[in-house]
């Protein structure tokens, strides 16, 4: 028993994280407090919760690779397209954190670009 409430608590950090970042679809700033939290967080709680901030640090990064390329592509005018698949990307993404972290599961690809 003690071992299934450790396992659901050692998530709820991970699970903090994705609602930081769909928050920052509102409050950009966000963003960056969840990537802090999710690389200080990275190698301490060991196992399947681990493997959440990793995907939630790949998730910033490749966000930002993809945001460059909207940007880039504004002056193409396909930019407000490619925004918007930006944002359910991104949503995406966290949607399925948290489903993996509510079920106390790893992500199951973490090295994914997509979702």
């Amino acid at each position: 028993m003690q071992a299934e409430v450790d396992r659901r608590e050692s998530g709820g950090t991970a699970k903090l994280v994705y609602f930081i970042y769909l928050g920052s679809l509102v409050f950009g700033i966000l963003v960056i407090v969840g990537l802090i939290i999710a690389y200080v967080n990275r190698d301490r709680s060991g196992g399947w919760v681990d493997e959440h901030y990793r995907f939630q640090i790949r998730t910033f990064w490749i966000g930002m690779l993809y945001l460059v390329i909207v940007i880039i592509a504004f002056f193409f005018l396909i930019g407000w397209i490619l925004l918007g698949l930006l944002v359910i990307w991104w949503i995406v993404r966290c949607a399925k954190g948290l489903r993996a972290v509510s079920r106390s599961e790893p992500y199951p690809n973490v090295m994914t670009w997509l979702w």
